[in-house]
C-alpha cells in the first residue's frame, strides 16, 4: 500500500445540514503534512494539520482522526456513475492504492513510511446528508450503503509526518475477523451481524455502547 495523495479540506458552505461550513472539500497538498491525535470529539479537530470538521457533534476527534479511501474504489464508482472523482473527492484525507482498505480489520495498525505516524483502523465511515449533497447523486446514501465500500477512519497512535508517495505497511492485525466492511454492514443494513462486532474491542467506545444497546433491545 502507498499514499497516492494527502488531502486537506477547505471550508465551503453546508446547506445540506444547515451548518455554516463543511470540510468535505478535500484537496491534495504537496509536501509533508503533520499528523497527531486531535483529542476528544467536539472541538472540530482532526488528525491532519490544516484540516478540521464543522459538524462537531458527529465528526472529528481521536476515533475519526484520519479518513482513508482507496483509489481502486474511486475507480469503481467512476465506472458505475460515469463521472470522474479526483483524489479527495469523497472527503478522504488519504487516497491509497495497492490495498483493500475495506478488508482491513478493526484494530489493524498501519505504519506510514519508515518513521512516520502509526495509525489504527477504528471504524467505517457512515454516509451522511453532507456527503450525499456534496456528490449530488440521487439516492446516494442508499447506493453507498448497498455497495459497502465505506473506507476506514483511523486513530493516530504515534504522531509524525506523511506525504504523497509514502509506503504504508500493515504492522499488526488483531485476532478477530471484523473487517471495516463487516462493521459497516452490521451498523447499517445487516443488523443480524451486530453480535460479531463485540469481538472488535478497538471499535470506538460509543459504537460498542450502541451495539450493546441494540442487542439488548432485541433480546427483550
Amino acid at each position: 500500500m502507498r499514499l497516492l495523495s494527502v488531502n486537506v479540506g477547505r471550508p465551503i458552505p453546508n446547506p445540506w445540514k444547515r451548518l455554516a461550513a463543511t470540510g468535505i472539500d478535500k484537496q491534495p497538498v504537496s509536501g509533508p503534512v503533520a499528523v497527531r491525535s486531535p483529542g476528544p470529539k467536539g472541538t472540530g479537530a482532526v488528525g491532519l494539520a490544516g484540516d478540521r470538521v464543522y459538524d462537531i457533534k458527529h465528526h472529528g476527534g481521536d476515533d475519526q482522526a484520519v479518513y482513508a479511501y482507496a483509489r481502486e474504489d474511486l475507480d469503481r464508482w467512476e465506472k458505475e456513475l460515469d463521472r470522474s472523482f479526483a483524489n479527495g473527492c469523497f472527503g478522504e484525507n488519504l487516497t491509497t492504492t495497492g490495498y483493500d482498505v475495506n478488508a482491513a480489520l478493526i484494530g489493524e495498525r498501519w505504519r506510514v513510511g519508515t518513521e512516520g505516524p502509526l495509525l489504527e483502523v477504528s471504524c467505517p465511515r457512515i454516509p451522511c446528508a453532507t456527503f450525499a449533497g456534496w456528490l449530488d447523486e440521487r439516492g446516494w446514501i442508499g447506493r453507498f450503503t448497498d455497495r459497502a465500500l465505506p473506507g476506514p477512519y483511523l486513530r493516530v497512535l504515534e504522531p509524525g509526518e506523511l506525504a504523497a508517495g509514502d509506503p504504508v505497511r500493515v504492522v499488526s492485525r488483531p485476532d478477530h475477523d471484523v473487517t471495516v466492511e463487516l462493521a459497516f454492514r452490521a451498523m447499517t443494513a445487516e443488523p443480524a451481524l451486530l453480535p460479531r462486532l463485540l469481538a472488535a474491542d478497538a471499535l470506538p467506545a460509543e459504537d460498542l455502547r450502541r451495539v450493546r444497546e441494540r442487542l439488548a433491545r432485541t433480546r427483550r
